[in-house]
């Protein structure tokens, strides 16, 4: 049994999201029980019981996904949602798709994972200074959250973000993800500029005592077209690296 399986067998009583005292395990550990959004339990469990012909003799997680990564982070890397056989079928974000695959060299190469591929939650990937979450944590139809969806699960990310005390940088991946991540800072409380800049790859925001950072999302329709690549990710990665190593 794996840490995402215990989490998962645990049944203890937890405050709601955002209270805090709960721990990043028992936060995880509460999220993976979530039905809060009927489309989005439907799509997930749906996908997990018919899945794709290549993962046929696979049980799916169909479930929300926790964050994951290194308790101490300075970086926090923020995604849209699970992919509906990635991390939905994984149990762990951006494992098991193409997204993940450009996302762990990336990561790798600059020094914030052991290892740059990841394939299932016993893959012996390890983050270092990093943790990766999700602004949505069930896999949406289309991969398109509703904004009562999107909202709900704002509860979850404000709790986990919470609850990452030593972080320095935040990258972004996508225009989801950056309007996500902002809106969960201003609800806890970070004097944020206004207007909010208007997101584009390469961006990066001051606040007080970190930095908000934008990057294309690694997915097929634009590392494929050539609207992201390699270079454009690491160079991101590269200016965050050397902000939180001073």
């Amino acid at each position: 049994m794996d840490d995402l399986e215990r989490q998962h067998a645990i049944r203890h009583e937890l405050p709601p999201p955002g209270v805090t005292g709960a721990t990043l395990e028992e936060l995880s550990a509460a999220l993976v029980d979530c039905r809060a959004c009927p489309r989005l339990v439907q799509w997930r469990e749906q996908v997990a019981r018919e899945r794709r012909a290549a993962f046929a003799t696979e049980e799916y997680w169909g479930r929300p996904v926790p964050g994951f990564g290194d308790p101490n982070a300075r970086l926090v890397v923020v995604g849209l949602a699970p992919a509906a056989h990635g991390a939905n079928r994984t149990g762990r974000m951006f494992t098991g798709d193409r997204s993940g695959d450009w996302l762990f060299r990336a990561l790798h190469r600059n020094g914030f994972a052991n290892q740059p591929t990841s394939r299932d939650r016993r893959d012996g990937l390890r983050l270092v200074d990093a943790w990766i979450t999700g602004a949505v944590r069930c896999a949406p139809p289309g991969n398109r959250p509703t904004p009562p969806e999107r909202d709900a699960c704002g509860a979850w990310l404000d709790a986990e973000l919470r609850l990452l005390n030593n972080v320095v940088a935040y990258v972004c991946l996508g225009a989801y993800a950056y309007v996500s991540l902002w809106r969960s800072l201003g609800r806890l409380g970070l004097a944020l500029p206004r207007p909010r800049p208007r997101f584009r790859h390469g961006l990066t925001v001051a606040l007080r005592s970190q930095s908000i950072s934008a990057s294309y999302h690694p997915s097929q329709q634009n590392t494929f077209t050539g609207k992201l690549t390699e270079e454009m990710l690491d160079d991101v990665l590269q200016r965050v690296r050397q902000a939180i190593d001073g």
